[in-house]
C-alpha cells in the first residue's frame, strides 16, 4: 500500500511490517470449500483453547502447588508446555517439523548439535508465535521481553511526508523507491528484561516493548545465570513479516565474543508465502484484543499440512565457540559486538536481507496503521 511507503527500508525496498499479501486471483476450487475451512478452522480453535486450558491448569496450577519441591515442579510445567506447543502444532497442520543445521564453511560437517542446557541462550528473528510454539514443545525454554521507553515522536517521521517516486533512475527495470523523506528511528534503550510464560509472550507477538511500572526488571545475564532453563532471546524485539531481518537491539550489554560461561545457539525462522489456499503464518500486525486469535482462525482454515523452515547453526560455528573469531564476521565494531554478530550469523543462514528498521520504527507503525496519528 502507497500510504505506508514511508515504512518500506531505503537500502533494500522492503516493507518489513505489512503482513504478506495472498495473490488475489479467486480459486474457485477454494471458493467452494469455504464452508468446510470455516467449520475446520472453528473445531480446531477450539481443541487449541482446551489445550491452553490443560497447559494453564498443570504449568500454573499444579507448579504453583509444587513449588516446594523444584524438581517435580520442572517436570509438570515441562509435560503441560510439551502437550500444549506439540499437539497445538499438530492440531493446526505441522504435522512433521524439522530443523536444518547450517554450517558456515562449505564441505565441513557439523561437530556439534544442538543440546542447550540450563543457563544457555538460544537467539533467534522473531516473524510469529508459532516458533515460538516449536521452541517450547522442543526445548522447553524460558521466555524473556525486553523493557524500554517509548520511542519519542518526531515530525521527520510522520509517514505522509513521504517522496515516493516509482521507477529506477535509469529507467531500466520494475519499480523502486527512489528518494524517503522519513529518518529510521534511532535505537532506543533497553532498560532491562522480564520473564514471561508461553502464554503471555504468544499474546505479546507483534507488539513493541513497554516499560510496565510494576515490573521488576533483571538483566538478561542476571536471569540466565538463576535459570534452570535455557533461555530464548528475541534481539529484533518484535515481530517481522518475515521480508527481512529487523535491526537488533543491544540486549547483550557488550557482553564478550567469544562468551564465557555459557553456550549460544543461533536459529533462523522463514515461512512460506501466502497463497488463496494458505493464509500468511507471520503475524507482524498484533490485534488489539485477544491476540493472536484471529491469525489462529486464519491459519486454521488451511487444510493443506504448513510447513515451516527452520535453521540452526551448530555449536562450533556459534560466537560460544571459544575459536570464534570476530573478524571474520563483523570487521567493524559497534556498542554490542554479540547483537552485530548474532544478527549477520542469522541473516546468512535464513538468506534474509537486513533492514535499518528496527522495533523502535515497529512502533511508529503501529501508530499510524491504527490511525492514531
Amino acid at each position: 500500500m502507497e500510504k505506508f511507503s514511508s515504512f518500506r527500508d531505503p537500502g533494500t525496498g522492503i516493507q518489513p511490517f505489512l503482513a504478506p499479501v495472498p495473490p488475489q486471483e479467486r480459486d474457485l476450487f477454494v471458493t467452494i470449500l469455504t464452508p468446510i475451512r470455516a467449520v475446520v478452522a472453528v473445531t480446531r480453535t477450539v481443541v487449541i483453547i482446551v489445550l491452553i486450558s490443560i497447559h494453564f491448569v498443570l504449568a500454573h496450577v499444579f507448579g504453583f502447588i509444587c513449588r516446594p519441591v523444584p524438581p517435580l515442579q520442572d517436570v509438570i510445567s515441562w509435560l503441560g508446555t510439551v502437550l500444549l506447543a506439540r499437539l497445538a502444532l499438530y492440531v493446526m497442520g505441522f504435522w512433521s517439523v524439522s530443523a536444518e543445521l547450517i554450517v558456515r564453511k562449505r564441505g565441513k560437517i557439523p561437530e556439534n548439535k544442538w543440546n542447550p542446557r540450563a543457563g544457555d541462550l538460544i537467539v533467534s528473528n522473531w516473524s510469529s508465535w508459532i516458533e515460538v510454539l516449536w521452541l517450547a514443545y522442543k526445548y522447553n525454554p524460558l521466555f524473556v521481553l525486553p523493557v524500554a521507553n517509548a520511542p519519542a515522536a518526531s515530525p521527520s517521521r510522520d509517514a505522509s511526508s513521504i517522496s515516493y517516486t516509482p521507477g529506477r533512475k535509469t529507467g531500466t527495470g520494475s519499480a523502486a523507491i527512489s528518494s524517503f523523506d522519513r529518518v529510521l528511528s534511532s535505537p532506543e534503550v533497553i532498560r532491562g528484561f522480564r520473564q514471561v510464560s508461553l502464554l503471555e509472550i504468544i499474546s505479546s507477538t507483534g507488539k513493541t516493548p513497554s516499560a510496565p511500572s510494576s515490573v521488576h526488571l533483571r538483566s538478561l545475564d542476571d536471569i540466565r545465570r538463576s535459570a534452570r532453563r535455557p533461555v530464548v532471546v528475541f534481539p529484533e524485539c518484535t515481530t517481522s513479516n518475515g521480508r527481512g531481518l529487523l535491526r537488533f537491539a543491544d540486549v547483550f550489554n557488550g557482553a564478550s565474543v567469544p562468551t564465557k560461561g555459557y553456550n549460544m545457539f543461533l536459529m533462523s525462522v522463514r515461512y512460506d508465502p501466502p497463497t488463496a489456499s494458505q493464509p500468511s503464518l507471520s503475524h507482524s500486525v498484533p490485534a488489539a484484543t485477544l491476540n493472536p486469535l484471529r491469525h489462529l482462525l486464519q491459519i486454521c482454515t488451511s487444510l493443506s499440512p504448513q510447513s515451516i523452515s527452520i535453521r540452526q547453526l551448530p555449536l562450533s560455528d556459534s560466537p560460544s565457540s571459544q575459536l570464534f573469531i570476530v573478524n571474520e564476521v563483523v570487521p567493524e565494531p559497534r556498542s554490542d559486538v554479540l547483537a552485530e554478530v548474532c544478527a549477520v550469523l542469522i541473516a546468512r543462514m535464513g538468506k534474509m536481507k537486513r533492514v535499518g528498521f528496527g522495533w523502535e520504527d515497529k512502533y511508529a507503525f503501529l501508530d499510524f496503521y491504527r490511525g492514531r496519528r
